[in-house]
């Protein structure tokens, strides 16, 4: 959770579907300003695997990666804004966007936060590090995340947001190489993005269920919100 927050019990309902396919389309639209093949651009054949794990629809999937190379015609302007701040009982937030218009989710953002508290840049971030996140899963049931971890370069291993799934923490200069290398030391990597995660996280122990359940009404209101991407939150595991 310290790493990155996902609903509990988020289900591929339509309208949660819809958010999904909605985020990983803008994600291989900007993936695929780099090459519109897969099999020639890293970064857009994770995302595509991603999508097609959601079961995106082919027409959608092929659409946005048009789009995003410039086959269309239609042009692909979309901003890379964060937002810092803070969740009810002083649990640290970064709430990462991507917009065709600020002006429309800065008073958006603002909204949401209401129950919290926005706050200015650096606010925030100060209490996170910018590392890698690599999402994997074994490929073999001998596979051994703490082996791998060392052998492939990355500084940390935690459970991934999937049973059996395995989160590998890099350096974010190392987010490629580690991705790279984890196949050969026996783990597929599914996702690898650069992220954020809380230096001083508060555990949940600490908050009443009251208290709790007031955290993740707040956190599930911002990510429901169709610029928001990805919500970094000060939350240990």
């Amino acid at each position: 959770m310290g790493a990155q927050w996902k609903a509990k019990g988020k289900d591929l309902a339509a309208s949660a579907k819809g958010r999904i396919f909605g985020k990983l389309s803008k994600d291989i639209m900007i993936a695929a300003r780099s090459g519109a093949d897969p099999s020639l651009n890293s970064r857009l054949r994770l995302v595509v695997e991603q999508a097609r794990k959601v079961s995106m629809p082919k027409e959608t999937l092929d659409r946005a990666i048009k789009k995003g190379a410039g086959l269309t015609g239609e042009a692909v302007n979309f901003e890379h804004v964060i937002y810092e701040g803070f969740a009810p009982h002083q649990v640290a937030v970064m709430v990462e966007c991507l917009t065709d218009n600020v002006n429309r989710t800065a008073p958006q953002m603002r909204v949401l936060f209401r129950k919290g508290q926005l706050g200015t840049s650096g606010s925030v971030s100060w209490d996170f590090n910018h590392v890698g996140l690599i999402e994997a899963e074994p490929l073999t049931p001998a596979s051994d995340a703490e082996v791998a971890a060392i052998e492939a370069g990355a500084q940390d291993f935690e459970p991934g947001e999937e049973e059996g799934h395995t989160l590998f923490l890099t350096d974010a200069a190392d987010l490629d190489l580690v991705s790279r290398a984890l196949p050969a030391h026996g783990f597929n990597v599914l996702s690898a993005k650069l992220g954020y995660k809380s230096k001083n996280p508060v555990n949940p122990a600490n908050l009443s269920a009251e208290q709790m359940a007031e955290v993740e009404e707040f956190l599930s209101a911002i990510d429901e919100n169709d610029d928001v991407q990805n919500v970094y939150v000060g939350l240990s595991d």
